[in-house]
Parts: structure tokens; sequence; C-alpha cells
């Protein structure tokens, strides 16, 4: 491009360049960079005051940042030359560095860009973002305080992340401690079990151990949903018992042995002889199994295509549901509702196809046939019947149902285009969301809110 026609073009050309440089950076690992010193100056008064200070970095031609990584100093020269940062230039591999470099050099304006960019990482792909990497790396280079608010976003994104789902490696042991301190005993928002948190911190450790440790506890551990599905554990000898208990206890003491059942910890936990005795943990107080405020995270409000009529498509990552059929099918949402409080979520109609919203008791049934011959299933059709019965008014294209389901008093309530109507009495049992629909009908699920 010619020169003089895009002025962000031509300072692009100063960057890092020795040719219009005068002052040379020796960042931490030693990588030299080039700047132009009255331009850092005027971005920043930290610069300011280390470049113009009178001292004899005033007169050098090269100064060094013991404590800034060269990926981090890329972003802060990027940022000062040009005011403002590609998107691109921001990665999983220096977003820590830059924002460390920015909170050193003051500039407000590029931490919260870092902050906006990992937050809309996170809300493009909430399961398979990048934030355990980057607490990982986090925990090890910043200082751990309560007001990082890039610390506080990157735990409270896996907090509401189910570690299970979580691939061993990503997180390191520092920053699953740091995770478990910041929710241990405190009202914040957590999505995993208290004994799906035992398994993954046990694991975890004895992957750092060795492989035929990571292999023997993986076996001996079963996730909650093997466990329910009958799963027998035989004792097996664990190598390097020891090891693994001595690794394990710095997380132990993050652990609410309260939240677990006692038969889980009698059967599956005390026999591994890895933690300290735990029986001072069991209590007759009923406590819910997850720490802090139980969280149904966004990405669980997802259709199940295992529970879905063969003529029904799943499509935008799961959140739609469109007919294809002039028969009405159904699909169940693949979050199942048991714990206490009140659940809330949408069901924006696209495009009405008979559609009927509920939520159902069973999930062994035909999703091939109509909901109504079912008779573990609750809720209201687009006519605003309820079972035959008058319940609220009719409901067609660009409606929005909202489902109230009140897990304490076992009620399901549900509001039309902004009408709130009655409640039904639904079962004690597990619940899912489920819809039921036939062409041209299109009907997409979203998650609102949890109240304890």
């Amino acid at each position: 491009m010619t020169r003089g026609c895009s002025l962000e073009q031509d300072l692009r050309l100063l960057i890092n360049n020795p040719k219009y440089s005068d002052i040379e950076i020796i960042c931490e690992d030693e990588e030299k960079l080039y700047a132009s010193r009255v331009i850092l100056a005027a971005r920043s008064e930290v610069f300011d005051g280390l470049l113009y200070n009178g001292m004899k970095e005033s007169y050098e031609s090269q100064i060094t940042l013991p404590t800034i990584n060269s990926s981090g100093m890329k972003i802060i020269l990027e940022y000062a030359y040009i005011g403002s940062i590609e998107k691109e230039s921001l990665t999983k591999d220096n977003i820590i560095e830059a924002f460390n470099a920015a909170d050193y050099f003051q500039l407000l304006k590029l931490q919260e860009f870092i902050i906006s960019t990992v937050k809309n990482t996170i809300e493009d792909n909430y399961k398979d973002n990048y934030s355990p990497e980057l607490l990982s790396k986090a925990v090890d280079t910043m200082i751990l305080s309560e007001d990082n608010i890039l610390l506080n976003l990157l735990v409270e994104t896996l907090a509401t992340t189910p570690l299970n789902t979580i691939e061993f490696g990503r997180l390191s042991i520092g920053a699953l401690q740091y995770l478990l301190s910041c929710t241990h005993k405190k009202k914040k928002p957590f999505a995993t079990p208290e004994y799906e948190v035992f398994r993954y911190c046990a694991i975890l450790v004895s992957k750092k151990i060795s492989n035929n440790t990571c292999k023997t506890l993986l076996k001996l551990l079963p996730t909650l949903e093997q466990l329910e599905n009958s799963i027998k554990v035989k004792n097996k000898s664990i190598t390097n018992r020891q090891k693994v208990a001595q690794d394990l206890e710095v997380l132990v003491k993050l652990i609410d042995f309260k939240r677990i059942k006692e038969q889980i910890i009698t059967d599956i936990i005390e026999p591994l002889e890895i933690t300290p005795t735990v029986t001072v943990y069991r209590s007759s107080t009923v406590l819910s199994n997850t720490r802090g405020i139980p969280c149904l995270y966004e990405f669980t409000y997802v259709w199940d295509k295992s529970a879905c009529g063969s003529r029904l498509l799943i499509k935008d990552n799961d959140k739609s549901v469109i007919a294809e059929c002039i028969s009405r099918q159904s699909v169940k949402a693949k979050i199942g509702l048991e714990d206490k409080g009140v659940v809330e979520w949408n069901i924006i109609v696209k495009k009405n196809g008979y559609t009927w919203v509920g939520v159902c008791a069973s999930e062994d049934f035909n999703y091939n046939i109509d909901v109504m011959e079912n008779s573990k299933i609750f809720g209201i059709d687009c006519n605003g019947n309820y079972f035959n019965s008058k319940y609220c008014e009719p409901f067609g294209d660009n409606s929005i149902i909202t489902v109230h389901l009140n897990m304490n008093e076992r009620t399901c309530a549900f509001t039309v285009n902004g009408i709130k109507y009655k409640d039904l009495i639904v079962p004690s049992s597990k619940l899912y969301p489920i819809v039921s629909l036939r062409r041209p009908g299109h009907l997409q699920i979203q998650s609102t809110s949890y109240n304890k």
C-alpha cells in the first residue's frame, strides 16, 4: 500500500522496526524489541517516568524489563503505536502476558479490550474455550488478587463449567487449587458435584505421577453417572499410593465431603486410602451435592439427539429443533433437573408447528409419538390447552414461552408472551425440558436463570 493513504498502515511500519527506533527493549525472555521513546512516553505515564526521569535510562539506548515477556510487550507496542489491537493479535499463548504488561504500564483501555476479547471467546464457545489454559498460566505469573478482573472472569467461567468436561492436563494442579479456594464455602455459582470435584483432583494428581496410576484411578473412581447406572468397582491396589495421597493433600483440604453421599465415601473413596479418614466429614445435615449456588450452565440447555423424534432436525449448536414431517414428534433437553431451587428457561417459537412446551418425568418413552399420549408429560400447547383443559391464551410464530420449574414445591408454570399463568403440579422425580412440534415448526431453547 502506498504511504500516506492510511495512518494506521503507516504507523504499523514503525512497530518493532530498528530503522525508526531509538530505544532497545530487553524483555524477560531476553528477546530484543525496538521502539521510539517519544511514542512510548506519550502513550504511558509509566514509560514517561522510566525514559525521561533524568537518570541513566534517559540517555541510554537500551532498557531492560525483567518482568515483561516479549509476547506481551509486542501487544503493548501495537497498542502504543496504533491505539488499538487486531483481534487476531491476542491468542491463548499471549493473553496473560499482554494483560500483565498492560497492568504494569497502566493501560486501562488495553486491559478492558483484553477482558472483552476473553469474554467474547467464552460466549462464542462456552464448552471448549481456552480458560483452563489461561488460568493455569495466570496462577504462575500473576499476583493472585481478588481485585484482578481477568482472574475473576476465568474463575467464574471454570466454576460454571463441569470439571469432567475439561480434559485432564488442560488445567494445572495450581489452577485447580486456586479455583477450589475461590469457591470453597462461598455462595458462588458452581457446576460440579463435590464427588466429581474429588474425582477430578485425584485423577489429575495421579496423571502427573504416572500413566499406570492414572489408569488405575480412572477405573476405581467412576463418574456419578456411572454410579447411577450401578457400575461396580473392584478393589485394586494403587501404585504410588503414598505419593498420590501426599500430592492430593493440598486439594483435599478444599473439598467439602459433607456434600458427598456417605455410601460413596464408604464404598469408593475410603478404600482408596489416598485421603485422611473422612468420617469426621459425615453429617446428618442434608447438603446439596454441589458447593455454592448450583449452576445450570448455558451449554446444557441443548436438545438431546439421542432422545429425539426421527424426523426432527437439531441445529444451531443443538439449540434449535426443526420439524420435517406433518406428524408431531418430540425432543427433550440434555439437562436433567432434580436439585432444589427455581429453574427457568425460554422456548422461542420461530415457526409454530402445533407446538407443545413442557417437562418430561421420564426419558423412556417414544419420541416419535404425540406427547399428549403420555401420562408423564406436563405442559401446554399452542392452543392454550393443558390435557384438554384451557390453561392460557393461544400462541404462534415469534412467541416466547418461559417455563418456571419450582423444584422446592414441585410446581411448573408458564409465561406466554409476558403473561404468567397458574402453577401445575409435577411429580417428585428428575425432570427434563421437552417440546413437541410438527412441520413447519422451529423452536429454540434458551437458559434464563436459577434461584436457590
